[in-house]
């Protein structure tokens, strides 16, 4: 690996990286291209990195089938036309996404569709509220490491003198010293609650970095690996100089993102077969594979499988010659996180002037987040602007399995009117409430057994975000990075030279802390 400042992002415009230490990380070399006969590979999942996976393949000359279960692209980031009450259309999602600054691969792939990454639009703000009334902003905080922690800590008003005296700095200086894998060897045994009651957090700062960080993989903290807590704080806050500042779309997801990359596939030559999912993939007894999707058995050359964790789940365990058994026995340990609610909101009035158009809340029942679409995004502006209201979105995160829906959607309704007391006389033009359970859950002491890229079989290989990598990757990120690792795999292969990977640095910043750190580790 190699530090870079810019440069062209395999045939994209240039990325200029504003972080000097940002690292890029070459493929094994190898042929531009496929030469001779093409390798035919099944891509199963059309989000994020079965997206990239695929459009890495077919760019090389790869013949690629992708198969998605659904009738639209983007996996946990699809959206789809729904009709409100009042006769018009609308898109509905899953809900609201950060596209943060330091997501040099997943942009990689974005700009397939807009080398220029038109589609995205810059927040000013990552405002987080508590109920307490203290009010959290990053956008006077620096980016650069160290100076944004103390940044932070001298703006905040969530660490008072007081505060800082009953802190334990000792218990945390592991978060100056993240290292991938090094960090799950120190950490995945410690939960995320445990591990910031040891440093001893102000109770509003705990909030705080529930809110950004442990809520982020919508799980309980006390049941979130603190390995996986720390990576995040190196990747958003201690190891970048990024920030904590994200861009959002534009325009809803399959307008703005994936509709123009599934047509960019097909350019290449690539098939996708919406609304067929596969069942199962099983080794061919002349070699290869044959992977039956939508009831049909086909020939492949390799799979790549971007599943979520039910859907691999499901596949592996209808393939029973795949992978060997303790591979196998991995996948059926893979846990979802508790379930999640959205409620996308159309109200008759505006939401008041200056109202931002994300926020993050703390101390509001099960209200994790609240966001004012027709801030930023085109298609709720301009159904406010015709009908003089407001487009609102509530997240809740981590709810009981067992919880009855229609109480939770009231109870969310509720703290909106406390959050914005002027939406209490709003009227409910249209409502979409989405419940969803299927993300994958990092739990405590989990990391060792998770499946990584490679499997078993050298033509099958796995993508996704709840994919096990050694690189300093999370969420979305994670989600294109192992999709392009995968595309890797299979082209090394075959003797193409794949997609250079960008990543935040592998390890702390500052030396001096990091000698600290390990001194004290001893």
């Amino acid at each position: 690996m190699r530090p870079v400042s810019g440069g062209a992002v395999d045939g994209a415009a240039p990325y200029r990286a504003r972080d000097r230490r940002a690292r890029v990380l070459p493929p094994p070399p190898g042929r531009p291209r496929i030469a001779g006969a093409p390798p035919r590979v099944a891509v199963a999942g059309g989000g994020i990195a079965g997206l990239a996976a695929a459009l890495c393949l077919a760019e090389r000359g790869v013949r690629v089938t992708l198969y998605e279960r659904e009738e639209w692209l983007g996996g946990r980031l699809a959206g789809w036309p729904v009709r409100l009450d009042d006769g018009s259309r609308a898109t509905m999602s899953r809900g609201f996404h950060a596209f943060f600054r330091q997501y040099y691969n997943l942009r990689g792939l974005l700009r397939r569709a807009d080398p220029r990454l038109g589609m995205l639009t810059a927040l000013p703000d990552y405002p987080l509220r508590h109920s307490s009334g203290q009010y959290e902003s990053f956008a006077r905080v620096p980016r650069t490491p160290p100076f944004n922690a103390l940044g932070f800590v001298a703006l905040s008003p969530s660490f008072g003198l007081r505060d800082l005296a009953r802190m334990r700095p000792a218990a945390a200086l592991p978060l100056l010293d993240v290292r991938v894998p090094g960090v799950y060897e120190r950490l995945d045994r410690v939960s995320a609650w445990d591990f910031l009651t040891r440093v001893r957090f102000p109770e509003a700062a705990r909030h705080l970095a529930f809110t950004v960080f442990s809520r982020s993989f919508f799980a309980d903290p006390r049941e979130l690996s603190a390995a996986e807590l720390a990576l995040m704080f190196h990747i958003y806050f201690l190891g970048s100089a990024e920030g904590l500042l994200f861009d959002v779309v534009g325009e809803p997801f399959p307008q703005a993102l994936w509709e123009p990359l599934g047509r960019r596939l097909a350019e290449l030559g690539a098939q996708l077969s919406r609304a067929t999912p596969v069942e199962s993939v099983e080794p061919a007894p002349g070699g290869g594979l044959r992977v039956t999707a939508g009831g049909v058995t086909r020939p492949y050359d390799a799979a790549v499988l971007a599943l979520d964790t039910g859907g691999l789940r499901q596949v592996v365990a209808n393939s029973p010659r795949l992978g060997t058994g303790r591979w196998r026995a991995g996948v059926e340990r893979l846990r979802t996180a508790p379930p999640f609610l959205v409620s996308r909101l159309w109200l008759d009035r505006p939401v008041a002037h200056g109202r931002p158009g994300f926020l993050g809340t703390a101390g509001y029942g099960p209200l994790d987040n609240v966001s004012v679409l027709d801030r930023w995004e085109g298609e709720a502006a301009r159904w406010a602007a015709r009908s003089g209201g407001s487009v609102v979105e509530l997240h809740a995160y981590a709810l009981d399995p067992g919880a009855d829906r229609q109480a939770e959607q009231d109870r969310l309704l509720a703290q909106l009117h406390r959050v914005y007391p002027e939406t209490r006389g709003a009227r409910i033009v249209g409502s979409c409430h989405e419940w969803r359970a299927d993300c994958p859950l990092f739990p405590v002491g989990g990391h060792a057994g998770r499946p990584t890229v490679h499997t078993p079989d050298p033509a099958v290989v796995l993508a996704g975000d709840l994919v096990r990598t050694d690189l300093p990757v999370a969420l979305m990120e994670r989600a294109a990075t192992t999709g392009f690792l995968a595309a890797n795999a299979l082209l090394e292969r075959w003797g193409v030279r794949g997609q250079t990977l960008w990543t935040v640095p592998a390890e702390g910043r500052c030396r001096p802390l990091r000698a600290w750190a390990r001194l004290a580790a001893r």
